[in-house]
């Protein structure tokens, strides 16, 4: 696959994205920050990664500037815990054991899986559904069992992995700039007023 090729496949993939998926997400992170409750976020790999991004942006970026602020956890971040529950355990606990800590009934939990298969973050997302929060898939190819459980699936219905994480991140971004012009009242990452939020 060239650039050109690979450019193409991401605007096709983002052409198909499901906008009232979208409207979704963006409704649930509304909901649970007016409810004061807790996002979380979660992913092996390059998914972990994105996990990892989202949170970071919410914590700092969507919250800067707020009284109230996002309350947004990546699971894969806290390395110890997870090579401790890993090795007691096992690695399909490594979400789930956490959750048992803190989940609330008004909390969100966000699985990210390329496949949507990982053992890991479908037993956690199994058990968030069984403790009444609210669950979000993002996942890829053909979705497989977390885009089946979750209460709001955002897929991106694409045959790539490469292409799969990509759109995911721009589906945190799409939410953060939803999120933040609904609590800001205008676009406040371009201009000059974001030139005086940051310094």
């Amino acid at each position: 696959m060239n650039a050109q090729e690979y450019i193409d496949l991401v605007k096709t993939t983002l052409d198909a994205l499901d906008p009232t998926r979208l409207d979704q997400l963006v409704d649930a992170f509304h909901a649970t920050y007016e409810k004061g409750g807790n996002i979380y976020t979660m992913g092996n790999g390059g998914s972990g990664a994105s996990a990892s991004h989202a949170a970071g942006d919410f914590l700092k970026g969507a919250s800067y500037g707020l009284d109230k602020r996002f309350k947004m956890i990546c699971l894969n971040d806290n390395l110890p815990s997870m090579m401790a529950i890993a090795n007691d355990i096992g690695w399909e606990s490594i979400f789930i054991e956490p959750l048992k800590n803190f989940l609330q009934p008004h909390d969100l939990v966000i699985g990210i899986s390329g496949s949507g298969n990982s053992k890991n973050v479908v037993a956690a997302m199994e058990y968030a559904n069984e403790k009444g929060a609210t669950t979000v898939a993002l996942s890829g190819f053909k979705g497989g069992k977390i885009a089946q459980i979750a209460t709001i699936n955002v897929h991106a219905p694409v045959m790539d992995m490469e292409v799969t994480e990509d759109v995911h991140m721009v589906i945190f971004n799409i939410v953060k700039k939803q999120m933040m012009a609904r609590l800001m009242g205008e676009n406040p990452s371009m201009g000059s007023t974001y030139d005086q939020r940051i310094g």
